[in-house]
Protein backbone atom coordinates (compact mmCIF):
# COMPACT_ATOMS: atom_id res chain seq x y z
CA UNK A 1 0.00 0.00 0.00
CA UNK A 2 1.26 3.28 -0.56
CA UNK A 3 1.70 5.91 1.83
CA UNK A 4 -1.12 8.04 2.12
CA UNK A 5 -3.65 6.04 2.00
CA UNK A 6 -6.71 7.40 -0.18
CA UNK A 7 -3.71 10.13 -1.76
CA UNK A 8 -2.03 6.79 -3.14
CA UNK A 9 -5.20 4.65 -4.21
CA UNK A 10 -5.70 8.15 -6.53
CA UNK A 11 -2.53 7.80 -7.77
CA UNK A 12 -0.53 10.18 -6.06
CA UNK A 13 0.96 8.84 -2.58
CA UNK A 14 0.19 11.80 0.20
CA UNK A 15 3.98 12.51 0.72
CA UNK A 16 4.58 13.05 -2.73
CA UNK A 17 1.57 15.54 -3.07
CA UNK A 18 2.87 17.63 0.44
CA UNK A 19 6.10 17.86 -0.94
CA UNK A 20 5.11 19.00 -4.40
CA UNK A 21 2.84 21.73 -2.55
CA UNK A 22 6.10 23.10 -0.43
CA UNK A 23 7.85 23.22 -3.11
CA UNK A 24 5.19 25.67 -4.86
CA UNK A 25 4.66 27.00 -1.88
CA UNK A 26 8.47 27.94 -1.47
CA UNK A 27 8.71 29.48 -4.79
CA UNK A 28 5.53 31.82 -4.60
CA UNK A 29 6.82 32.94 -0.73
CA UNK A 30 9.96 34.04 -2.39
CA UNK A 31 8.47 36.13 -4.70
CA UNK A 32 6.76 37.89 -2.35
CA UNK A 33 8.91 37.77 0.83
CA UNK A 34 11.41 40.78 -1.13
CA UNK A 35 8.27 43.40 -1.73
CA UNK A 36 7.29 45.36 0.95
CA UNK A 37 11.26 45.67 1.63
CA UNK A 38 12.25 46.22 -1.89
CA UNK A 39 11.50 50.25 -2.19
CA UNK A 40 14.05 50.77 0.91
CA UNK A 41 16.89 48.61 -0.64
CA UNK A 42 16.49 50.72 -4.35
CA UNK A 43 16.24 54.15 -1.74
CA UNK A 44 20.04 52.84 -0.33
CA UNK A 45 21.19 51.71 -3.60
CA UNK A 46 20.41 55.00 -5.60
CA UNK A 47 20.86 57.50 -2.61
CA UNK A 48 17.66 59.37 -3.59
CA UNK A 49 14.86 60.66 -1.59
CA UNK A 50 12.06 58.45 -0.52
CA UNK A 51 9.82 60.85 -2.64
CA UNK A 52 11.76 59.54 -6.19
CA UNK A 53 10.16 58.43 -8.87
CA UNK A 54 12.57 56.23 -9.42
CA UNK A 55 12.30 54.50 -6.39
CA UNK A 56 8.77 52.94 -7.32
CA UNK A 57 9.93 52.68 -11.07
CA UNK A 58 12.45 50.33 -10.16
CA UNK A 59 10.51 48.53 -8.03
CA UNK A 60 8.19 47.70 -10.88
CA UNK A 61 11.16 46.59 -12.49
CA UNK A 62 12.78 44.91 -9.82
CA UNK A 63 8.72 42.62 -9.54
CA UNK A 64 8.72 42.55 -13.58
CA UNK A 65 12.02 41.04 -14.12
CA UNK A 66 10.89 38.11 -12.04
CA UNK A 67 8.08 37.44 -13.36
CA UNK A 68 9.92 37.72 -16.88
CA UNK A 69 12.21 34.75 -15.80
CA UNK A 70 9.17 32.79 -15.82
CA UNK A 71 7.61 33.51 -19.24
CA UNK A 72 11.12 32.92 -21.13
CA UNK A 73 12.00 29.59 -19.22
CA UNK A 74 9.07 27.84 -17.71
CA UNK A 75 8.31 26.16 -21.70
CA UNK A 76 11.98 25.36 -21.61
CA UNK A 77 12.30 23.54 -17.80
CA UNK A 78 8.55 21.58 -18.28
CA UNK A 79 10.38 20.52 -21.63
CA UNK A 80 13.54 19.35 -19.97
CA UNK A 81 11.15 17.32 -17.76
CA UNK A 82 9.39 15.76 -19.90
CA UNK A 83 12.89 14.47 -21.11
CA UNK A 84 14.56 14.40 -17.92
CA UNK A 85 12.43 13.56 -15.22
CA UNK A 86 10.19 16.10 -13.11
CA UNK A 87 12.25 14.94 -10.05
CA UNK A 88 15.61 16.02 -11.43
CA UNK A 89 14.69 19.72 -12.66
CA UNK A 90 12.33 20.30 -9.46
CA UNK A 91 15.48 19.37 -7.63
CA UNK A 92 17.56 22.02 -9.97
CA UNK A 93 15.19 24.28 -9.77
CA UNK A 94 15.02 24.53 -6.11
CA UNK A 95 18.63 24.60 -5.30
CA UNK A 96 19.61 27.09 -7.77
CA UNK A 97 16.20 29.00 -6.42
CA UNK A 98 18.13 28.36 -3.31
CA UNK A 99 21.28 29.87 -4.70
CA UNK A 100 19.91 33.07 -5.88
CA UNK A 101 18.03 34.01 -2.89
CA UNK A 102 21.45 33.68 -1.22
CA UNK A 103 23.38 36.19 -3.97
CA UNK A 104 20.69 38.22 -3.76
CA UNK A 105 20.90 38.95 0.28
CA UNK A 106 24.21 39.71 -0.44
CA UNK A 107 24.43 41.98 -3.38
CA UNK A 108 24.57 45.92 -3.09
CA UNK A 109 24.60 47.49 -6.83
CA UNK A 110 21.56 47.93 -8.86
CA UNK A 111 23.00 45.72 -12.13
CA UNK A 112 23.78 42.92 -9.65
CA UNK A 113 20.39 42.87 -7.97
CA UNK A 114 18.08 42.89 -11.02
CA UNK A 115 20.45 39.77 -11.84
CA UNK A 116 19.77 38.13 -8.76
CA UNK A 117 16.02 39.12 -9.10
CA UNK A 118 15.91 37.76 -13.06
CA UNK A 119 18.11 34.31 -11.94
CA UNK A 120 15.16 33.79 -8.83
CA UNK A 121 12.56 33.54 -11.33
CA UNK A 122 14.42 31.37 -14.35
CA UNK A 123 14.95 28.40 -11.34
CA UNK A 124 11.10 29.36 -10.24
CA UNK A 125 10.16 28.59 -13.66
CA UNK A 126 12.07 25.07 -13.11
CA UNK A 127 9.63 24.19 -9.58
CA UNK A 128 5.78 25.83 -10.66
CA UNK A 129 4.86 24.00 -13.75
CA UNK A 130 6.83 20.76 -13.53
CA UNK A 131 5.48 20.44 -10.26
CA UNK A 132 1.91 20.56 -11.61
CA UNK A 133 3.30 18.09 -14.44
CA UNK A 134 4.43 15.21 -11.62
CA UNK A 135 0.45 15.43 -10.75
CA UNK A 136 -0.68 15.19 -14.40
CA UNK A 137 1.57 11.88 -14.74
CA UNK A 138 0.22 10.48 -11.21
CA UNK A 139 -2.82 11.13 -11.33
CA UNK A 140 -4.43 8.03 -11.80
CA UNK A 141 -7.59 9.54 -12.72
CA UNK A 142 -9.63 13.12 -13.48
CA UNK A 143 -11.41 13.43 -10.00
CA UNK A 144 -7.48 13.03 -8.97
CA UNK A 145 -6.15 15.50 -11.52
CA UNK A 146 -8.45 18.08 -11.02
CA UNK A 147 -7.90 17.97 -7.22
CA UNK A 148 -4.63 17.93 -6.70
CA UNK A 149 -4.08 20.08 -9.37
CA UNK A 150 -5.91 22.80 -7.66
CA UNK A 151 -3.67 21.74 -4.38
CA UNK A 152 -0.92 22.80 -5.90
CA UNK A 153 -2.21 25.88 -6.82
CA UNK A 154 -3.93 26.39 -3.55
CA UNK A 155 -0.23 26.03 -2.16
CA UNK A 156 0.90 28.75 -4.97
CA UNK A 157 -1.78 31.54 -3.56
CA UNK A 158 -1.07 30.44 -0.07
CA UNK A 159 2.37 31.58 -0.68
CA UNK A 160 2.00 34.95 -2.53
CA UNK A 161 -0.76 35.80 0.28
CA UNK A 162 2.34 35.24 2.97
CA UNK A 163 5.35 36.30 1.42
CA UNK A 164 4.91 39.82 1.89
CA UNK A 165 3.81 39.66 5.62
CA UNK A 166 6.72 37.12 6.60
CA UNK A 167 9.21 39.06 4.78
CA UNK A 168 8.00 42.20 7.07
CA UNK A 169 8.03 39.68 10.29
CA UNK A 170 11.24 38.47 9.85
CA UNK A 171 12.84 41.38 9.26
CA UNK A 172 11.58 42.69 12.39
CA UNK A 173 12.78 39.92 14.13
CA UNK A 174 16.08 40.53 12.89
CA UNK A 175 16.18 43.94 13.74
CA UNK A 176 15.47 43.19 17.10
CA UNK A 177 18.00 40.82 17.74
CA UNK A 178 20.95 42.50 15.60
CA UNK A 179 19.51 46.07 16.36
CA UNK A 180 19.84 48.43 13.71
CA UNK A 181 20.81 47.24 10.64
CA UNK A 182 20.41 48.56 7.01
CA UNK A 183 17.80 47.90 4.74
CA UNK A 184 19.95 45.92 2.46
CA UNK A 185 20.48 43.91 5.94
CA UNK A 186 17.01 43.95 6.73
CA UNK A 187 16.35 42.18 3.10
CA UNK A 188 19.14 39.50 3.67
CA UNK A 189 17.42 37.91 6.38
CA UNK A 190 14.33 36.68 4.65
CA UNK A 191 16.24 35.77 2.07
CA UNK A 192 17.95 33.78 3.89
CA UNK A 193 15.26 31.57 5.38
CA UNK A 194 13.74 31.25 2.12
CA UNK A 195 16.85 29.64 0.86
CA UNK A 196 17.10 27.31 3.97
CA UNK A 197 13.85 26.46 3.05
CA UNK A 198 13.79 25.71 -0.31
CA UNK A 199 17.12 23.38 0.62
CA UNK A 200 15.12 20.35 2.73
CA UNK A 201 12.25 20.96 0.45
CA UNK A 202 14.96 19.81 -2.50
CA UNK A 203 15.86 16.71 -0.44
CA UNK A 204 12.24 15.58 -0.12
CA UNK A 205 11.87 15.69 -3.63
CA UNK A 206 14.82 13.50 -4.17
CA UNK A 207 12.65 11.02 -1.73
CA UNK A 208 9.12 10.98 -2.83
CA UNK A 209 9.06 11.92 -6.08
CA UNK A 210 9.60 9.27 -9.03
CA UNK A 211 12.04 9.53 -11.42
CA UNK A 212 12.74 9.68 -15.11
CA UNK A 213 11.93 5.96 -15.22
CA UNK A 214 8.34 6.39 -14.25
CA UNK A 215 7.66 9.54 -17.09
CA UNK A 216 8.23 6.27 -19.33
CA UNK A 217 5.48 4.40 -18.10
CA UNK A 218 3.36 7.08 -17.49
CA UNK A 219 3.34 7.68 -21.38
CA UNK A 220 1.92 4.21 -22.01
CA UNK A 221 -1.02 5.50 -20.00
CA UNK A 222 -1.60 8.80 -21.29
CA UNK A 223 -0.56 8.20 -24.94
CA UNK A 224 -3.92 8.23 -25.70
CA UNK A 225 -4.95 11.57 -23.76
CA UNK A 226 -3.41 13.75 -26.45
CA UNK A 227 -5.25 17.02 -27.14
CA UNK A 228 -5.62 19.12 -30.49
CA UNK A 229 -2.70 22.10 -30.51
CA UNK A 230 -5.24 24.65 -31.00
CA UNK A 231 -7.45 23.26 -28.34
CA UNK A 232 -4.33 23.89 -25.90
CA UNK A 233 -3.83 27.13 -27.69
CA UNK A 234 -7.11 28.06 -26.87
CA UNK A 235 -6.87 27.41 -22.96
CA UNK A 236 -3.55 29.11 -23.15
CA UNK A 237 -5.01 32.40 -24.28
CA UNK A 238 -7.33 32.37 -21.49
CA UNK A 239 -4.61 31.83 -19.27
CA UNK A 240 -2.77 34.86 -20.77
CA UNK A 241 -6.72 36.89 -20.27
CA UNK A 242 -7.05 35.43 -16.65
CA UNK A 243 -3.88 36.30 -15.59
CA UNK A 244 -3.62 40.09 -17.68
CA UNK A 245 -7.16 40.70 -15.49
CA UNK A 246 -6.18 39.56 -12.40
CA UNK A 247 -2.80 41.99 -12.74
CA UNK A 248 -4.65 44.71 -14.02
CA UNK A 249 -7.17 44.14 -10.99
CA UNK A 250 -4.21 44.41 -8.28
CA UNK A 251 -2.57 47.25 -9.58
CA UNK A 252 -5.47 49.19 -9.56
CA UNK A 253 -7.01 48.18 -6.61
CA UNK A 254 -3.93 49.28 -4.70
CA UNK A 255 -3.43 52.65 -6.89
CA UNK A 256 -7.55 53.30 -6.59
CA UNK A 257 -7.80 51.98 -2.39
CA UNK A 258 -4.48 54.72 -2.31
CA UNK A 259 -5.22 57.76 -4.34
CA UNK A 260 -9.00 57.96 -4.84
CA UNK A 261 -10.65 56.56 -2.10
CA UNK A 262 -8.31 57.52 0.76
CA UNK A 263 -8.45 53.96 1.54
CA UNK A 264 -5.61 53.03 5.07
CA UNK A 265 -2.93 50.69 4.34
CA UNK A 266 -4.86 48.12 6.92
CA UNK A 267 -8.10 48.44 4.57
CA UNK A 268 -6.16 47.62 1.36
CA UNK A 269 -4.72 44.83 3.12
CA UNK A 270 -7.31 43.41 4.03
CA UNK A 271 -8.95 43.81 0.40
CA UNK A 272 -6.26 41.77 -1.00
CA UNK A 273 -6.56 39.09 1.63
CA UNK A 274 -10.08 38.37 0.44
CA UNK A 275 -8.96 38.09 -2.48
CA UNK A 276 -6.43 35.38 -1.97
CA UNK A 277 -9.18 33.53 0.69
CA UNK A 278 -11.77 33.96 -2.15
CA UNK A 279 -9.40 32.41 -4.38
CA UNK A 280 -8.74 29.91 -2.13
CA UNK A 281 -11.95 29.01 -1.60
CA UNK A 282 -13.87 28.81 -4.50
CA UNK A 283 -10.85 26.77 -6.47
CA UNK A 284 -11.43 23.91 -3.20
CA UNK A 285 -15.31 24.03 -4.25
CA UNK A 286 -14.86 23.84 -7.88
CA UNK A 287 -12.55 20.95 -7.61
CA UNK A 288 -14.33 18.98 -4.65
CA UNK A 289 -16.75 15.71 -4.70
CA UNK A 290 -19.61 18.36 -5.65
CA UNK A 291 -18.93 18.80 -9.15
CA UNK A 292 -17.23 16.14 -11.81
CA UNK A 293 -13.85 17.83 -13.04
CA UNK A 294 -15.15 16.88 -16.83
CA UNK A 295 -17.96 19.10 -16.09
CA UNK A 296 -16.00 22.11 -15.49
CA UNK A 297 -15.24 22.75 -18.89
CA UNK A 298 -19.26 24.19 -18.84
CA UNK A 299 -18.20 26.59 -16.33
CA UNK A 300 -15.52 28.41 -18.35
CA UNK A 301 -18.13 31.44 -20.10
CA UNK A 302 -19.64 31.99 -17.17
CA UNK A 303 -17.04 32.82 -15.04
CA UNK A 304 -15.45 35.19 -17.88
CA UNK A 305 -18.44 36.83 -18.37
CA UNK A 306 -18.64 37.23 -14.15
CA UNK A 307 -15.53 38.67 -14.38
CA UNK A 308 -15.49 41.14 -17.22
CA UNK A 309 -18.76 42.40 -15.39
CA UNK A 310 -16.62 42.79 -12.15
CA UNK A 311 -14.13 44.99 -13.40
CA UNK A 312 -16.42 46.85 -15.13
CA UNK A 313 -17.95 47.84 -11.98
CA UNK A 314 -14.54 48.35 -9.79
CA UNK A 315 -14.13 51.93 -11.16
CA UNK A 316 -17.80 52.36 -9.62
CA UNK A 317 -17.24 50.68 -6.48
CA UNK A 318 -17.19 54.30 -4.71
CA UNK A 319 -16.63 52.56 -0.94
CA UNK A 320 -15.41 50.25 1.24
CA UNK A 321 -18.15 47.85 1.24
CA UNK A 322 -18.44 48.21 -2.13
CA UNK A 323 -14.91 46.97 -3.20
CA UNK A 324 -15.32 44.07 -0.95
CA UNK A 325 -17.95 43.43 -3.21
CA UNK A 326 -16.78 43.22 -6.36
CA UNK A 327 -13.44 41.99 -4.82
CA UNK A 328 -15.33 38.70 -3.69
CA UNK A 329 -16.94 38.43 -7.67
CA UNK A 330 -13.04 39.23 -8.83
CA UNK A 331 -11.68 36.83 -7.01
CA UNK A 332 -14.25 34.00 -7.26
CA UNK A 333 -14.21 34.00 -10.95
CA UNK A 334 -10.32 34.15 -11.34
CA UNK A 335 -10.16 31.19 -8.92
CA UNK A 336 -13.12 29.78 -10.79
CA UNK A 337 -10.94 29.85 -14.09
CA UNK A 338 -7.42 29.70 -13.92
CA UNK A 339 -7.34 25.67 -11.78
CA UNK A 340 -9.74 24.73 -14.77
CA UNK A 341 -7.64 26.16 -17.36
CA UNK A 342 -4.37 24.17 -15.78
CA UNK A 343 -6.67 20.90 -15.20
CA UNK A 344 -7.55 20.87 -19.12
CA UNK A 345 -4.34 21.97 -20.14
CA UNK A 346 -2.94 18.66 -18.23
CA UNK A 347 -5.78 16.58 -19.80
CA UNK A 348 -5.22 16.95 -23.47
CA UNK A 349 -1.24 17.38 -22.75
CA UNK A 350 -0.86 13.76 -23.47
CA UNK A 351 3.10 12.93 -23.15
CA UNK A 352 3.76 16.51 -23.12
CA UNK A 353 2.51 17.56 -19.69
CA UNK A 354 5.94 19.56 -18.67
CA UNK A 355 5.78 21.63 -22.40
CA UNK A 356 2.38 22.21 -21.82
CA UNK A 357 2.05 22.99 -18.48
CA UNK A 358 5.64 25.29 -19.00
CA UNK A 359 3.54 27.11 -21.73
CA UNK A 360 0.64 27.53 -19.46
CA UNK A 361 2.88 28.88 -16.67
CA UNK A 362 4.41 31.22 -19.03
CA UNK A 363 1.11 32.48 -20.67
CA UNK A 364 0.30 33.58 -17.31
CA UNK A 365 3.20 35.11 -16.29
CA UNK A 366 3.05 37.35 -19.68
CA UNK A 367 -0.72 38.33 -18.63
CA UNK A 368 0.51 39.13 -15.07
CA UNK A 369 3.73 41.44 -16.29
CA UNK A 370 1.43 43.04 -19.05
CA UNK A 371 -1.81 43.47 -16.76
CA UNK A 372 0.51 45.28 -13.81
CA UNK A 373 2.22 47.29 -16.70
CA UNK A 374 -0.71 48.32 -17.83
CA UNK A 375 -2.73 49.25 -14.87
CA UNK A 376 0.28 51.25 -13.26
CA UNK A 377 0.63 53.41 -17.13
CA UNK A 378 -2.94 53.85 -17.82
CA UNK A 379 -3.43 54.64 -14.31
CA UNK A 380 -1.61 58.08 -14.34
CA UNK A 381 -3.78 59.12 -17.66
CA UNK A 382 -6.65 61.54 -16.93
CA UNK A 383 -9.12 58.92 -16.84
CA UNK A 384 -8.09 56.38 -13.98
CA UNK A 385 -10.16 53.53 -14.35
CA UNK A 386 -8.91 53.15 -18.49
CA UNK A 387 -6.90 49.75 -17.24
CA UNK A 388 -10.16 48.21 -15.91
CA UNK A 389 -12.86 49.10 -18.23
CA UNK A 390 -10.22 47.91 -21.28
CA UNK A 391 -9.25 44.55 -19.65
CA UNK A 392 -12.90 44.22 -19.16
CA UNK A 393 -13.51 44.80 -22.73
CA UNK A 394 -10.81 42.10 -23.45
CA UNK A 395 -12.22 39.65 -20.94
CA UNK A 396 -15.42 39.89 -22.22
CA UNK A 397 -14.07 39.36 -26.25
CA UNK A 398 -12.70 36.17 -25.10
CA UNK A 399 -15.79 34.56 -24.19
CA UNK A 400 -15.87 33.81 -27.91
CA UNK A 401 -12.93 32.09 -27.83
CA UNK A 402 -14.79 30.08 -24.60
CA UNK A 403 -17.86 29.36 -26.20
CA UNK A 404 -17.68 26.40 -28.19
CA UNK A 405 -14.63 24.86 -25.34
CA UNK A 406 -17.34 22.92 -23.71
CA UNK A 407 -17.70 21.02 -26.93
CA UNK A 408 -14.56 20.87 -28.18
CA UNK A 409 -13.13 19.85 -24.42
CA UNK A 410 -15.92 16.51 -24.79
CA UNK A 411 -13.76 12.98 -24.75
CA UNK A 412 -14.28 11.68 -28.58
CA UNK A 413 -13.83 8.05 -28.62
CA UNK A 414 -12.14 6.70 -31.12
CA UNK A 415 -14.54 5.04 -33.79
CA UNK A 416 -14.34 1.12 -33.29
CA UNK A 417 -12.61 -0.63 -36.22
CA UNK A 418 -15.24 -2.62 -38.61
CA UNK A 419 -15.47 -6.57 -37.46
CA UNK A 420 -13.40 -8.79 -38.84
CA UNK A 421 -14.36 -11.58 -41.38
CA UNK A 422 -13.81 -13.90 -38.50
CA UNK A 423 -16.33 -11.76 -36.44
CA UNK A 424 -18.68 -11.78 -38.86
CA UNK A 425 -18.44 -15.62 -39.58
CA UNK A 426 -18.92 -16.10 -35.89
CA UNK A 427 -21.50 -13.60 -35.44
Amino acid sequence: MTSGGGAGAAGVPLATLIVLMLAVFTVSIGYGVVLPLLPDLVEQVLRVSSASRSISSHTGLLTSIYVLGLFLFAPLWGRLSDHLGRRNILILGLLGFAASMLIFSFVRGLPAVYGARFVSGIFAAAVIPVASAAIGDLAANDESRGRRLTMISVAGITGFLLGPMLGLLLARLGAGVLGPISPSGLLAIPLAATALLALPVAGAIALSVPGASHIAATRLKTSAVQGSDRLVLRLLVLAFVVSGAVGVFEVGLALRGRQELGMTQAQIAVMFTECSLVMILVQTLVFSPLVKPRQTRWLIAPALAVLALALFMVPRASNFALMLVVIGAVAASAGILLPIVTYWISTKAGNAQGAELGKQTAAASLGSAVGSAAGGMLFATPFAGASLLLMAAVTGGSIAIAFRLPYLLATRRRPRPPPSKRQRARS
